[in-house]
């Protein structure tokens, strides 16, 4: 009985409306359901209007245990971007465009330090990934090789200060595995091909459908995101750092990160994905699990 809820990314208001839609009451200071738990998916902060709101209702939720709360690549970030490297700098480079990223968490931590630095000490009790005898749930891939390195890893699923320096570290097998854990899968466009994301950022690599197998894919179908100059041609398997997908015998996976648009959907039997882009005009979407082991497009909320 679990109530599954995409990126929130600051917009507190629509995640009110939601929890209040899915039946939940705000009882001492936080929202709960007589039957029902939420488990969120990550990316609490950046770019929305009431980034501390949201923190503070998620955080109230867990720590009345009515909701489970994963790491989001942006609480990730948000990490990196403030830790600072021994040799001067921080872990995450303060370039315009990270700088921008964080810029409206920033704003509205403004003389508030001490509130800020105590949630990015309660990010790192967000553990990576959640696994039950019926579902996983993660913020942007489940890929099983990269979850079992992770399980002998991190502690208790969660990143420690000192892995979070080690994570940094390009090309790590630690490294690889939080980046896809936390990011997704990439993969090199064609030569000569890019395209301008929603930040106006150009891009080289696209983000791909690893749950599907990549032998059967073109480079249009594998893209998450519809991107037009895309051909319509076989991938090479050898731009692939691995030729592993998520089958459709895994169990259902839940996942939020990829920016999707329009009506939420399953795309498979067991794949759901809940960001719709609520930071962009989108809707924050909810996917309400009864223990059936076929997803239905039917158990979708959202606002």
């Amino acid at each position: 009985m679990i109530d599954f809820i995409g990126d929130i990314h600051g917009h507190a208001d629509k995640l009110e409306a939601l929890l209040v839609k899915l039946g939940y009451v705000k009882v001492n200071g936080a929202y709960s359901h007589p039957s029902r738990k939420v488990l969120f998916v990550g990316d609490y902060i950046d770019r929305g209007p009431k980034i501390r709101e949201t923190l503070q209702i998620v955080r109230a939720m867990v720590e009345n245990e009515s909701a489970i709360a994963l790491m989001g690549n942006h609480e990730y970030n948000a990490l990196c971007f403030h830790f600072q490297e021994t040799e001067g700098g921080h872990l995450r480079k303060h370039l315009i465009k990270n700088i921008i990223q964080h810029y409206e968490t920033l704003k509205q931590f403004q003389n508030r330090q001490s509130e800020y630095e105590d949630y990015l000490e309660w990010f790192k009790t967000l553990p990576l990934y959640y696994e039950t005898n019926n579902f996983r749930a993660v913020h942007a891939c489940w890929d099983n090789n990269n979850i079992k390195y992770l399980r002998k890893t991190l502690v208790d699923d969660r990143l420690t200060d000192d892995l979070i320096y080690q994570s940094v570290k390009k090309g790590t097998e630690l490294n690889i595995a939080i980046d896809e854990t936390l990011k997704g899968k990439e993969m090199k466009m064609p030569a000569g091909l890019s395209f301008t994301d929603k930040d106006g950022t150009v891009r080289t690599e696209i983000r791909i459908k690893w749950w599907e197998d990549p032998s059967l894919m073109t480079y249009k179908s594998i893209s998450v995101l519809p991107i037009d100059n895309l051909p319509q041609q076989p991938i090479r398997l050898s731009e692939l750092k691995s030729s592993d997908y998520y089958t459709e015998h895994d169990k259902s996976v839940f996942f939020g990160h990829y920016w999707l648009k329009g009506k939420p959907f399953v795309y498979k039997k067991n794949i759901c994905c809940l960001d719709y882009s609520v930071a962009k005009g989108g809707n924050l979407v909810a996917y309400s699990m009864n223990g059936e082991s076929v997803l239905e497009n039917k158990n979708f909320t959202y606002v």
